[in-house]
């Protein structure tokens, strides 16, 4: 049997990027054979194995069928005479169809290299349009490698697109399209995902709130949508990660939507958004004025804000609301640089409420409602001095 390294391995290794996993296709073998080595069997539809040593992932080469609509109907095909490049050609794109023999030697029968050198995002063949979360990796890599000048090749583009118009896009279930979504919030250049999304008329289908946003009201001048990815940028810029990146995607859903923030609630629920990012979204959604008027707040309307995003108790997510609102602020164009003096106001203002001791107002034999009336009155205190000091 003949062992090849392949995949993302190969393709980063011609970008220069560093590795960090190793796949393997085995041709030439059996699942027998496999287990007769000491490989470990893992997966269910087609014969992949754990290295005994390294626990690298080795895939049997297969040829697949597509059976049924959507991503998951396909049967699949795994023998000892299946070839590389039979194996190769079920890829989504070329920059993922190259291979590398035990000498190093790059095998490369669909042009990838070539396409890597002309920043093309390439489908391999026209069984790509039988697996719609093909659509979503596109974009995903598109995210990737945006800063690298990479997208989407013309006649890839057109595929998808009539991959949309047919209905594919309709069979990709919510779960892998947050999965997919996650995973392109945390590459370099997110906002370039959605784009990819609107080119193909793929995001009405997977992310239709997020679509609304892009479609301005007449007169309405840019559409609300625009900002939304600048906020987005801003954030990635200053950044922020995971779920300052969602909250800055999804946060005018509320501006925008007559069930405001039941818009951000029924997109997390559908997706499956786990409960940091969504909340916090929704505490953008809902006090980020708030915050962009902090300089004319008393003390007593400071510590308000402060106790409402529950800072005493969260600083991190706290800190992630700060972020996110600064960002908002740097999304217009005439602010990118512009210093947001409201964050280090409630950066200090948090730090003031926490040097209030309650510990020692506790001994002093306050408690229940005295002691957290006492407490509120000494931190508004504090917060009117540091508010006079500025």
């Amino acid at each position: 049997m003949d062992v090849y390294l392949v995949g993302g391995a190969v393709r980063d290794q011609l970008l220069g990027y560093p590795v960090s996993e190793r796949d393997w296709v085995v041709v030439g073998a059996t699942p027998r054979q496999m287990l007769d080595l000491g490989y470990k069997p893992v997966g269910k539809d087609f014969p992949v194995f754990l290295h005994p040593d390294t626990r690298e992932e080795y895939a049997l080469a297969r040829t697949e069928r597509k059976t049924a609509p959507g991503y998951t109907g396909f049967q699949f095909y795994t023998a000892a005479d299946v070839t590389l490049e039979d194996d190769l050609i079920r890829r989504d794109l070329t920059i993922n169809a190259m291979a590398q023999d035990q000498y190093g030697h790059l095998i490369d029968p669909y042009n990838g290299r070539a396409d890597i050198a002309a920043k093309y995002l390439r489908h391999v063949s026209p069984a790509f349009a039988e697996d719609p979360v093909r659509i979503l990796r596109v974009a995903r890599f598109t995210a990737r490698y945006h800063h690298l000048g990479f997208r989407p090749a013309p006649e890839t583009l057109a595929l998808m697109q009539r991959m949309v118009a047919q209905g594919e896009a309709d069979h990709l279930v919510a779960e892998r399209v947050w999965k997919e979504l996650d995973r392109a919030l945390g590459e370099r250049n997110p906002e370039a995902f959605i784009r990819v999304l609107q080119q193909c008329g793929a995001l009405g289908a997977v992310m239709p709130e997020l679509e609304r946003l892009f479609a301005a009201a007449p007169g309405a001048g840019e559409a609300p949508g625009e900002q939304a990815l600048r906020t987005l940028q801003q954030a990635c810029a200053m950044g922020g990660a995971g779920a300052v990146r969602f909250a800055a995607l999804v946060y005018l859903l509320a501006d925008h939507h007559p069930r405001q923030l039941d818009a951000i609630t029924s997109l997390c629920r559908r997706l499956g958004v786990p409960k940091e990012p969504r909340e916090l979204a929704l505490s953008v959604a809902a006090r980020r004025r708030d915050c962009h008027r902090a300089l004319a707040l008393d003390g007593a309307a400071l510590l308000q804000l402060v106790t409402a995003l529950d800072g005493l108790r969260r600083p991190q997510r706290y800190e992630q609301f700060l972020l996110c609102c600064e960002a908002e602020a740097r999304s217009f164009p005439d602010r990118q640089q512009a210093p947001y003096p409201q964050a280090d106001l409630l950066r200090d203002a948090l730090k003031t409420c926490l040097a209030v001791d309650a510990k020692a107002l506790a001994q002093a034999g306050l408690q229940g409602q005295q002691l957290g009336a006492e407490l509120r009155r000494r931190r508004s205190r504090a917060l009117e001095q540091l508010i006079a000091a500025r």
